[in-house]
């Protein structure tokens, strides 16, 4: 096989779709009950918006809520574009590496980044444990530029990503390198 693809996720994962619902459900609730302070409606004994005043608290909560429902609105546009999806492409018959994301609608929606193999010097595994883990594999050039080959985001076992830097570096026969 000369030709080795890895699919990259991107937006589209559980933890979006979750916070993205959350958000827009919370914001949505805010919204309304500052709205409903506003004009004074009572809906039934349990829920009594006469309690709250429009000023400040329902002014507060209208804020509050359009605020969520804008941040929710713009994790539902990344879901649905699929913000940061790709692959990485590693071609032994043209000698070349591909790595393709996609970004926001523009002149730069679509990242295509091209490189020849024999310009690469090693593959560069770099892990940070503590309160934000980092574990990323990198793409080590000959003119010292780290080019990172891993999805942002949720972090990989380091049994992955030692298995996933090892297969690459076999297949490109080149060296891994560890930070």
């Amino acid at each position: 096989m000369q030709i080795k693809i890895y699919k990259i996720k991107g937006s589209r994962r559980f933890s979006n779709y979750w916070w993205a619902s959350l958000i827009l459900l919370g914001g949505t609730g805010f919204f309304l009950v500052g709205l409903m302070s506003y004009f004074n409606i009572k809906i039934n004994y349990n829920f009594n918006t006469e309690d709250i005043s429009f000023i400040p608290q329902g002014a507060i909560m209208t804020f509050y809520g359009m605020t969520a429902i804008l941040i929710s609105t713009f994790l539902w546009y990344t879901i649905f574009l699929d913000i940061g999806s790709g692959y990485n492409e590693f071609n032994k018959n043209t000698g070349i590496v591909t790595i393709f994301r996609f970004g926001f609608p523009g002149t730069n929606r679509i990242l295509k980044l091209k490189y020849k193999v024999q310009d690469i010097v090693a593959i560069k595994i770099s892990i940070q444990d503590g309160l934000s883990p980092k574990r990323e594999i990198y793409l080590r050039l000959k003119d010292k530029r780290k080019i990172p080959l891993t999805k942002v985001g949720e972090p990989i076992s380091i049994s992955d990503i030692e298995k996933q830097a090892r297969e690459i570096a076999l297949f490109l026969n080149i060296n891994v390198e560890g930070s």
